[in-house]
């Protein structure tokens, strides 16, 4: 039996949840005086001033410090969290830090409200999107197959464009290079939408397809009872299946989703949408030409993947690697660490000391205003150990204060680190991680680049660690930066991409038919070096 006391701080942790509910809401819904709006600006400005090391990399003091107090200018009526937001996140996205993010506060739903909620589905979500030759494309569906290969000319009563130029004024890439706006807007539609939008029930959108127009209209709706039985059917007819086999032949089903799952840790499987983070495999028409494809570097046991993968490359001495890159956002600096001692062929240091701007970054990042509950309270009890490991790991040297990760040292190739042709795979969603493990491998000449140039920037990227600030009156969330991490390399002029060496960009035709030109030409090329 628990203690009464258990049920006493359930009872009090319904209760706070109820009231942040209502608290959250009624700031979503108020609307906030000049004064205030003047304090969140002068607010976020002085924690960006404070916290990120580079925040005058692209733009002059004099530049930003016009544009804040322009932005107070115009602050002269009352206005919603949301209005806000939508006038500050241009002016935080002019800094060209692509890291730097701003997050309006969202209506809130109770416990029993999010039940319900997942209990339905929105059928606008089924969609998949690119948007290229500035227009966007559906380029996928879950429900209605027949939408593929429609352009998306009106929301409700807004034209695509417009929507479109508004939602490309609230993120940025690393620097001055274009490729991500494009490419993240296809990615990141409905969820821009969304946070401008807020919480629909429907929605109308006008299509053009083959030169007709028709218009749909999509809706929240319960989640398909039909497929929930034929699921639960399944898992009948499995279990009965299960039942009638042997001892021998149940061993064999047994190993089988062992391996599933071991599998599914190494590959990092991402259970929304049914695919590998990570995949490796052998051309069915030609042996000597492997792919790897990362879709991103934080899913997985990632060590053991690239061991094996490499294991077998060796083995077969492959002379031929593709690294596909393609819209992989980045992730662990462990993980691109690991991956290069495979590429590398030389001793090499894989990153600079990160420039900070304080000895306790980590400090910093687990206690800012935005960090969850949980996570400071652990900090705090932690806090002597992770001060004591700051202090060791950070220096200071001409005024600069420097963290220095395991990975600036001097390290060395595997011993089966492969030594064929690699072909690396790029675009403009190849952000942050992928981009600094990309700038090593085209400063050492380890591989040809193909595709487009990257989001992320050559000379490096403000990530590592984030401080999450919550501005005191609107509630906007900005995420900030704190950490400097660069390769050893550097190009001028400063703010662009890892260009390709063969530069090619596919058509919508290439998208819609399937075909992939950056993939072909790589092949081609291959074909003419045997013969």
């Amino acid at each position: 039996m628990k203690h009464p006391y258990f049920w006493f701080l359930i009872l009090i942790f319904i209760l706070q949840s109820c009231g942040s509910v209502k608290k959250n809401n009624a700031i979503v819904r108020s609307l906030h005086s000049p004064k205030e709006l003047h304090e969140d600006v002068d607010a976020v400005y002085n924690q960006l001033q404070k916290h990120h090391p580079r925040l005058y990399q692209y733009i002059s003091k004099d530049d930003l410090d016009y544009k804040f107090d322009s932005l107070k200018t115009t602050l002269k009526e009352p206005l919603s969290s949301h209005d806000f937001y939508e006038k500050l996140a241009p002016v935080l996205m002019a800094v060209r830090q692509g890291h730097i993010a701003v997050m309006p506060p969202q209506i809130e739903f109770t416990r029993k409200e999010r039940k319900a909620l997942m209990k339905e589905r929105f059928e606008f979500y089924d969609l998949d999107f690119n948007y290229i030759d500035k227009k966007l494309w559906v380029s996928g569906s879950k429900s209605d197959s027949l939408l593929i290969g429609s352009q998306v000319l009106q929301i409700e009563n807004e034209p695509t464009t417009d929507l479109v130029a508004k939602y490309q004024t609230q993120y940025a890439s690393d620097g001055f290079n274009k490729t991500l706006f494009d490419r993240q807007m296809g990615r990141a539609f409905q969820k821009l939408y969304a946070r401008d939008k807020g919480f629909l029930d429907s929605l109308r959108v006008t299509f053009s397809k083959q030169d007709s127009l028709y218009t749909r209209v999509f809706r929240r709706i319960p989640k398909d009872s039909t497929t929930i039985k034929m699921d639960s059917l399944k898992r009948i007819k499995d279990s009965i299946k299960i039942a009638n086999l042997t001892k021998a032949e149940k061993q064999i089903e047994k190993q089988k989703a062992k391996e599933k799952r071991l599998k599914d840790r190494i590959f990092g499987f991402e259970g929304s949408n049914g695919k590998y983070t990570r995949n490796f495999n052998y051309l069915e028409s030609d042996s000597s030409v492997a792919i790897m494809k990362i879709r991103g570097f934080g899913n997985g046991n990632f060590k053991k993947f690239y061991k094996q993968s490499f294991t077998q490359l060796d083995s077969l001495k492959t002379p031929n690697l593709v690294l596909d890159l393609r819209d992989n956002g980045g992730g662990r600096i462990e993980e691109i660490a690991y991956l290069y001692r495979y590429l590398a062929q030389e001793d090499f240091q894989f990153i600079n000391a990160s420039e900070v701007t304080s000895r306790l970054p980590f400090m910093v990042y687990t206690m800012s205003n935005g960090s969850p509950l949980g996570l400071k309270i652990v900090a705090g009890i932690l806090s002597p150990f992770i001060v004591t490991h700051n202090l060791i790991k950070t220096k200071k040297v001409n005024d600069t204060i420097y963290y220095k990760f395991k990975y600036a040292k001097m390290q060395s190739p595997f011993e089966n680190n492969f030594k064929g042709n690699l072909y690396v795979l790029i675009n403009g969603n190849s952000f942050s991680a992928t981009s600094i493990l990309s700038t090593n491998i085209q400063a050492r000449n380890l591989g040809t680049f193909v595709g487009e140039e990257t989001g992320g920037a050559y000379n490096g990227t403000v990530a590592g660690l984030f401080k999450i600030y919550e501005l005191p009156n609107s509630k906007v969330r900005v995420r900030i930066g704190l950490m400097q991490i660069d390769a050893p390399y550097k190009v001028e002029p400063d703010g662009y991409g890892i260009k390709p060496d063969v530069p090619i960009i596919p058509t919508w035709n290439d998208v819609l038919n399937e075909r992939d030109p950056e993939l072909e030409w790589i092949l081609n090329h291959i074909e003419n070096q045997k013969q």
